[in-house]
């Protein structure tokens, strides 16, 4: 297995590696980023994104952000698989209507910043094999859990966090999405989910220090899964743990970036069996720092104006009524109660769905291939992107003030405003 850095490399460490960086200050290499927040909310670690060609150098150089004498964290990511960076990728705060000047520079090597976003994905090629760390996949219509007749992922699946909470797929063929409550900043170790053989073993439902799984997921799809109502039916995508044949055809998963600063995970599912009907669908989710949640988006291939999308939050536990909320560019479908195993724990729960799309909300059943959940209609195009957020906060996690129901509608009120915010970007 790959080690992990588990806690934050001190300020004297990172200045020492940029300091060894080769850094371009030349004119002709220097360049100044100037954002703008026209807003008249203050951002939190706002999530901003620049494509290498707005920034006119080469594949081999890499940015050095500078705003006033201080290094911002940054990282840059190959999104299309060439094997050169195609984006630029960091988070900053911003001043109710501050605009910010950054001076940026080009260095040779890569420099290395404390590690606040990680993706973990362990396999076994059979029952008797230790894990590997991998970062790609590809699993057939029969290679489902129960067929296996053992589980062959790590956690069951990919999981990735960043300093404020972490997630996991269940890439068995069940494709729920589940959530591990953190108490620590620093990034979960990289042992979870398997023993001192290296054998797969579910030790992350108990205590440890950095956090552990809190969320029964059952039948639904989890937190941020989601289905198609296509018929008059619910069409979840994939199946439950007893069924030994998926819905997908073939499902191709792998790690697209994971840095410091973003780490981002990709899966296809090839030829999904939806109500006599075959879709293509690509997901993507992304996480970055500060945020009790990540982004999912969704393309699905061969629509034809007949379904709708259905993003999930299941409902599991939870005995209070759901709060539905407007908030800039989004609603927000919003839990709180004691949602964790046995009702141990407080945790609030919510989806941010698209308000432009937006077709109101339907409960599922409690029986069948997806149930325990409310789902979030959502009007869909044919291969056209669907962007929500999927977000969890636990009342043991660093902000321990998540207990409180009124101050977790407004944390995810005021994230769903800050994410509605463009940033005006001009590069000089």
């Amino acid at each position: 297995m790959k080690k992990r850095v588990i806690f934050y490399l001190s300020m004297i460490f990172i200045v020492e590696t940029l300091s060894s960086c080769k850094v371009f200050s030349q004119k002709n290499t220097e360049n100044t980023i100037v954002l703008r927040n026209s807003s008249s909310l203050a951002l939190s670690q706002k999530a901003i994104s620049i494509k290498r060609e707005k920034l006119g150098t080469t594949k081999d150089l890499f940015p050095i952000l500078i705003f006033k004498n201080d290094t911002i964290p940054a990282q840059t990511n190959d999104l299309d698989g060439d094997g050169f960076w195609d984006e630029l990728f960091f988070t900053t705060d911003f001043l109710p209507n501050e605009e910010k000047k950054i001076a940026l520079k080009w260095s040779e090597v890569d420099p290395k910043f404390t590690i606040k976003t990680s993706v973990r994905f362990g396999k076994r090629e059979a029952e008797n094999l230790p894990v590997h760390s991998d970062i790609k996949e590809i699993l057939l219509a029969n290679q489902v859990l129960k067929k296996l007749g053992y589980q062959k992922y790590q956690t069951d699946g990919p999981t990735w966090e960043n300093d404020k909470v972490g997630f996991r797929h269940y890439l068995d063929g069940r494709n729920s999405k589940d959530v591990f409550g953190k108490k620590i900043p620093g990034i979960t170790p990289e042992n979870v989910g398997i023993n001192e053989k290296g054998a797969v073993e579910d030790n992350y439902h108990v205590m440890h220090d950095w956090g552990r799984d809190i969320f029964p997921v059952g039948s639904s799809v989890g937190l941020g899964g989601y289905a198609l109502w296509v018929d008059s039916k619910i069409n979840r995508l994939g199946i439950l743990g007893n069924d030994t044949i998926n819905n997908v055809e073939k499902t191709t998963f792998k790690i697209v970036t994971e840095g410091p600063v973003n780490s981002v995970l990709s899966y296809h599912y090839q030829n999904w069996k939806a109500s006599n009907r075959l879709y293509q669908v690509q997901e993507t989710t992304s996480i970055w720092p500060g945020m009790y949640a990540y982004k999912n988006t969704v393309s699905i291939e061969g629509i034809n104006g007949k379904e709708t999308f259905l993003a999930a939050i299941s409902n599991l536990n939870n005995k209070n009524p759901l709060q539905v909320v407007e908030a800039g560019d989004w609603i927000c479908l919003i839990q709180h109660d004691y949602l964790t195993y046995e009702r141990q724990w407080i945790l609030g729960t919510a989806i941010l769905v698209p308000k432009a799309i937006y077709q109101g909300y339907i409960e599922a059943p409690k029986t069948g291939q997806l149930t325990d959940s409310y789902l979030a209609k959502l009007k869909i195009e044919n291969n056209k992107e669907i962007s929500y957020y999927a977000v969890a906060a636990w009342e043991l996690s660093a902000d321990k003030d998540f207990a409180d129901s009124v101050f977790f509608t407004n944390y995810v009120t005021n994230l769903a405003k800050q994410l509605s915010v463009k940033i005006q970007i001009k590069i000089k």
